[in-house]
């Protein structure tokens, strides 16, 4: 068993966040409970895991995952539900939660489903931290660097950005450099790789 977490719950059932919350308590771990995401943003908690309802006539997981993408905010998500659809799975995944089981009924579901979350974060944390602070050096690129990097991503060669851009070889080299020190960037590839996994965190935000 992981040692002692604070799980947020995150439900729009009253009785069902209570009977969660009894049963982490029970578990030997710390509940929050909320009605839904922006609760939880509202309280912005500085570590735990979300235990949150995917409900299909309310909130969806992919809400409280771009919520936390725009807030920069990040903890291991476990989405839920009654009875997990195939669709709905992919979808959660997709935009970032950990797992997606059925709602846990039995201290030792719930205790065997935090074990997972807890092995499975630090890859993932490490993951957006790198994402952001990619993010926050493409924020300091000028129009004109983004998108030599962009166009960088794509495959294009300084030649062809010149002629797509009306521009002179030279005036892209110098923009690329201008980029490359921006980025603190030791080589093309780091720069590519930064683009592709702010891209990622960018499209989560919405």
């Amino acid at each position: 068993m992981v040692e002692r977490l604070t799980v947020h719950i995150v439900d729009p059932d009253s009785t069902r966040r209570a009977f969660l919350a009894r049963m982490t308590m029970a578990a030997g771990h710390h509940a929050e409970i909320y009605a839904d995401s922006g609760e939880l943003m509202a309280s912005a908690p500085p570590e735990g895991v979300v235990l949150a309802n995917d409900d299909p006539k309310g909130e969806r997981i992919d809400t409280l995952m771009s919520a936390m993408a725009r807030n920069s905010l990040w903890w291991p998500v476990i989405a839920m539900a009654e009875t997990p659809q195939t669709g709905d799975v992919v979808s959660a995944i997709k935009s970032g939660a950990i797992n997606y089981v059925p709602i846990p009924k039995k201290i030792e579901t719930l205790t065997g489903v935090l074990d997972h979350a807890v092995r499975e974060a630090e890859p993932q944390r490490q993951t957006q931290l790198r994402a952001r602070e990619a993010k926050q050096r493409i924020e300091q690129l000028s129009k004109r660097e983004h998108e030599v990097l962009c166009m960088l991503v794509d495959g294009a060669s300084n030649k062809s950005m010149a002629r797509d851009l009306g521009l002179s070889p030279r005036t892209i080299e110098i923009h690329r450099m201008r980029m490359m020190d921006k980025l603190r960037a030791g080589n093309v590839a780091e720069a590519v790789r930064m683009q592709i996994e702010a891209s990622g965190l960018t499209r989560l935000a919405g």
